[in-house]
């Protein structure tokens, strides 16, 4: 139980780090530098930690075995991860605020899951989370007001 807790608390702690860390850095880059070389970069970068990590987090049945296992969503995953390098790059330098940007991406991605979570995941709506829904709606309305 106590390891599944600590997975559990810094698991969410990478990804919130990790996310506010992204949206700084994207924020970061020199708007002069062609968005698909700094993404060769970040990429190159990104193969040599994975390769570092994967030293950390062996595999139980071999290399191969584990490129076996994958299907499509692997594949689809990377397509979206460029397409999110590519879109939050060009966000930043159309001019958008890194925490309204950051924000709205996230609620309006959240909202397009709701039936994906619903269909084909099973998953189910407690009132909690339509209240929660409704607050996200309420906060997309007061981000974009109009001063």
């Amino acid at each position: 139980m106590k390891k599944s807790m600590f997975l559990f608390y810094f698991s969410i702690t990478l990804a919130i780090a990790s996310s506010a860390l992204y949206h700084f850095s994207q924020k970061s880059t020199p708007a002069d530098v062609n968005p698909a070389v700094t993404i060769m970069v970040t990429y190159a970068v990104a193969l040599c930690l994975t390769v570092i990590l994967s030293f950390f987090i062996p595999t139980k049945i071999g290399f191969l075995a584990e490129l076996k296992q994958l299907n499509w969503a692997s594949y689809l995953l990377a397509f979206s991860i460029v397409g999110l390098e590519v879109g939050f790059l060009l966000v930043y330098r159309a001019g958008w605020n890194v925490g309204i940007a950051a924000v709205l991406v996230n609620v309006v991605a959240s909202l397009l899951l709701i039936p994906v979570a619903l269909l084909v995941f099973k998953q189910q709506l407690t009132w909690i989370n339509i209240i929660g829904i409704l607050v996200c709606l309420a906060g997309l309305v007061m981000l974009n007001w109009q001063r």
